[in-house]
Parts: C-alpha cells; structure tokens; sequence
C-alpha cells in the first residue's frame, strides 16, 4: 500500500534512471525504494548519496572496520526496532547473503542477543538499538565497552551513524506505506540451484 505513487522509469532524470537501470541488472528486479523516493530526485541523489558513504564507505576512499554483513545486522536490529516492515525484510535478505546463514535476518531481528553472531557483534549492536532507542543516554562507558572488542572510535562513528541514517529510512518507508519487494523474502534463504546445461543432461 504505497500511498504515493512511484513514478516510471523511462520518466526519471537521467542519473536517477541510469543508476535504477544498473541496480536492475545487478539484482533482477528494482527494489521499490529506488523508485519511491525517486519523486523528489534532489532528495533522492541526497539519501542515497550518503547511504552509499555509510554502507559502501570504499566508494568514497574510506576504510572501515566493520564488515559488509555487520553493517547490514545493525539496520535489520534497529529497523525492527522501529517496526519498519521493509528495511527489516530488504536489509535482512542482504544480511543473509552477506553472512551465508539463511536464518541470522530472522533472529537478528526478532532477539539479536540470542542470534548467532559473536560476541563482538552483539556488544555492537547493544550500542547502536541504545543510539536508536535512547541516544541521550550514551555515555563514556559504551564507548569503553565497544573498544574491549576492537572497535575504534570511528568503528563507533559507523554504527551510530548507520543507525541514525536509517531512522530516517524507517520513518519515510513506514509514514509513505512502502511495502517490500517480493523477491527479498526468499533471497538467502536457499542454496542457489545449479543451472542445467548440456553436461547435466
């Protein structure tokens, strides 16, 4: 029940189309935040800009300490923390491909304490559902806790970061009805089948 209607394609500014055409390519389908958010493209070029910064960070010279599975796990947590159906269902299909665990998205978001994740990854997403949840109540000692498992202080940075950007996603996808593909519940869940060539026949 998308409440704003998405505009075509073939309607988009050029950057906006080419960039929906390429995510197209890559994974067989557009998924509806591309186009959504796609009816202001200002916005658009804005949001995805620094969702790339955050999420991609090589793509603009940066280096992080977090891993692409552990960005993924801090917005399902904190995505199901807000009760956002799509990024919940969208980020946690990712989470799976990226981790190879068809069942972590689920557990990650339903009770990350007793998913199977390291202990690191819990102490991480500890301090980002506080970031999400209670930010004026992160003190010294959060800090302290995230650094007794490796993590610097621009490591800390990410996770806060990561879980603000996608407050704002939570709110637009959930106030505008924005319902998730559904391709994504089942990506990650399966061993891909091989496909069947002459040498299977």
């Amino acid at each position: 029940m998308n409440r704003y209607p998405a505009p075509e394609i073939k309607d988009l500014p050029e950057d906006l189309r080419q960039r929906v055409l390429d995510v197209q390519e890559k994974a067989g389908f557009v998924p509806n935040v591309f186009l959504a958010l796609a009816r202001r493209p200002a916005e658009w070029r804005a949001f995805f800009a620094y969702h790339d910064a955050l999420m991609t960070p090589e793509t603009v010279g940066r280096e992080s300490g977090l891993s692409k599975g552990e960005r993924e796990m801090i917005v399902t947590a904190t995505s199901a923390a807000n009760n956002c159906l799509y990024c919940v269902v969208a980020h946690g299909a990712i989470l799976r491909i990226y981790e190879k665990k068809p069942l972590i998205a689920d557990q990650v978001a339903i009770n990350y304490r007793k998913a199977d994740i390291s202990p690191r990854q819990r102490a991480m997403l500890d301090f980002a559902l506080k970031v999400c949840q209670h930010s004026d109540q992160v003190e010294d000692a959060d800090f302290s806790a995230l650094h007794a498992h490796g993590f610097s202080d621009e490591d800390i940075w990410d996770i806060a970061a990561i879980t603000a950007f996608f407050g704002l996603s939570n709110r637009m996808a959930s106030f505008s009805g924005m319902m998730p593909n559904p391709e994504f519940h089942l990506m990650g869940r399966l061993p891909k089948t091989p496909k069947i060539g002459r040498a299977h026949v």
